[in-house]
């Protein structure tokens, strides 16, 4: 299977330096919205949805970890972008992993967050699939997002959560389901010392989906990588603790532009 043009957002100078941005399962390009104006203020913002969601086309699975890979680089390429700062999160982080590893040379500076090199147990995502094939991403909306946000955020910002639930609602279900058999056969860890980007790892300490455990392994596999952890911070850190992610990430970008 060949690339597929995912359907984008720019946000800021043309001349800036570029930073793509990589979503989790279950989410849109929405997920990022939060760190968008600041990012904007020294980066090129560029925000996808991932295949199999939002806009993007949703072609017929099995999707490999480097379909999604392939999918960021023929974005970049079709940009004219030859080297970007890259972020991800969950299965965005996955893809990020994947992408620094086998293309150095395209990624400048890396920002994991909430995600794994290896994700289990295979039976979950099985599961997961199967539920979501015969009842639709509406069927999992509900328990994904009480997974996304602490309940503290959850209660005291409904509207947001009610947003989340009907972004993972609107998920097409099959892009979902074979994003979850990605996630199931998926081990990284082989790829992590190969990682030569300058990297930062985020953890949520009330991250259900991938607890600090993961990061953490993940920052011992990357020489040099830097990890933070976030308190009341569940799987959606980007919204869960929006400012902590969003100066983190100004931070640790903007280190490479006063590096250059």
């Amino acid at each position: 299977m060949g690339a597929i043009a995912l359907h984008h957002e720019i946000t800021g100078e043309p001349e800036a330096p570029p930073v793509l941005l990589l979503n989790s399962l279950g989410s849109t390009l929405a997920m990022w919205e939060r760190q968008v104006p600041a990012l904007a203020e020294r980066f090129l913002v560029i925000r996808c949805d991932t295949r199999g969601h939002g806009e993007s086309p949703v072609p017929p699975g099995p999707y490999l970890i480097d379909d999604f890979v392939d999918d960021a680089v023929a974005l970049l390429d079709n940009l004219g972008i030859e080297r970007a700062h890259v972020a991800g999160l969950s299965l965005g982080g996955m893809v990020a992993i994947r992408l620094a590893a086998v293309s150095p040379e395209r990624v400048d500076r890396l920002a994991l967050l909430c995600t794994s090199a290896q994700l289990g147990p295979p039976q979950t995502w099985t599961e997961r699939a199967a539920t979501v094939r015969a009842k639709g991403t509406g069927a999992v909306a509900e328990t994904v997002v009480a997974r996304w946000l602490t309940e503290d955020r959850r209660a005291a910002d409904p509207l947001t959560t009610d947003y989340l639930r009907d972004m993972v609602a609107a998920t097409p279900a099959d892009g979902y389901a074979a994003c979850c058999d990605t996630i199931r056969d998926l081990n990284l860890r082989d790829a992590l010392p190969s990682i030569t980007a300058p990297t930062l790892v985020v953890a949520g300490t009330d991250d259900p989906s991938t607890p600090p455990v993961h990061l953490q392994t993940i920052a011992a596999g990357i020489s040099g990588a830097r990890l933070i952890e976030l308190a009341d911070c569940a799987h959606m850190a980007t919204i869960d603790q929006a400012e902590a992610v969003t100066a983190a990430l100004v931070e640790h970008f903007s280190a490479g532009e006063q590096r250059g």
